[in-house]
């Protein structure tokens, strides 16, 4: 029952995504620093395939490897620090109650505006922008799985990250650590570029006030919630 709705939903978004990049909740391409690299792949059928739509060309970005930045993050309780979000509220996710996955990412990008230098040669930078629209657009999905909470992080102050957030149409706050209060209570994995400290891109589950799972490294960007939902179908059929 749960697998033929997901395939439901997301072959509508598939057809709604099929002449275009990645496409916002109103139609419009998902502008941002990736948008050039999209091209058109088939759509499946498969439910067990949640990777719907328009996927970018990631071959001539370098991907990342995993360095050990999580290892003790499993299974690890989540502090109780409360964020700022694009939403204007605060959240300490130690507190909220039922299944919550928060996905951290280096910067969204502005259009028209250049990133850092050697942002591309950077592992694991590029791709911010089709990431967030991968949870966008995978919104319905990931609630149909039972996830109570879905957020974006990342060390951008909340003025900032609203910006992307309106402009992606997201239908879930970003959360700002741009005082590092979260980053350094975890030790999360970061990295520096143009005078910033930003995380690497790896992303949570948690169960309550616990890490479930974390997924680290995260490549290609624009498939993470499509492994999100992977591992979710996975626990609900070995529970």
């Amino acid at each position: 029952m749960l697998e033929s709705e997901l395939k439901r939903l997301g072959l509508q978004q598939a057809k709604l995504r099929k002449h275009g990049a990645s496409l916002s909740s109103d139609g419009s391409p998902c502008e941002g620093e990736e948008a050039p690299w999209y091209s058109a792949t088939s759509v499946v059928d498969n439910p067990s395939n949640l990777n719907w739509g328009i996927s970018p060309d990631w071959s001539t970005i370098p991907s990342p490897t995993d360095d050990g930045g999580v290892r003790h993050l499993h299974g690890a309780d989540w502090p109780p620090i409360s964020l700022p979000a694009t939403d204007g509220l605060s959240y300490d996710l130690s507190l909220l109650h039922g299944r919550r996955v928060i996905y951290a990412y280096p910067r969204t990008g502005q259009p028209g505006i250049p990133n850092p230098d050697g942002w591309d040669l950077i592992p694991g930078a590029r791709g911010c922008t089709p990431q967030s629209c991968s949870f966008r657009d995978h919104f319905s999905e990931l609630k149909a799985c039972g996830v109570a909470h879905l957020f974006g992080l990342s060390t951008q102050s909340s003025d900032y990250q609203r910006e992307a957030a309106a402009r992606l149409h997201l239908p879930f706050p970003l959360l700002s650590d741009e005082h590092l209060t979260l980053t350094q209570a975890l030790n999360l994995p970061t990295f520096e570029a143009g005078g910033m400290r930003l995380l690497k891109r790896c992303t949570f589950i948690l169960n309550e006030g616990r890490i479930e799972h974390v997924f680290y490294p995260v490549f290609p960007p624009d498939e993470s919630a499509s492994a999100v939902l992977r591992w979710l179908l996975d626990q609900d059929r070995n529970p």
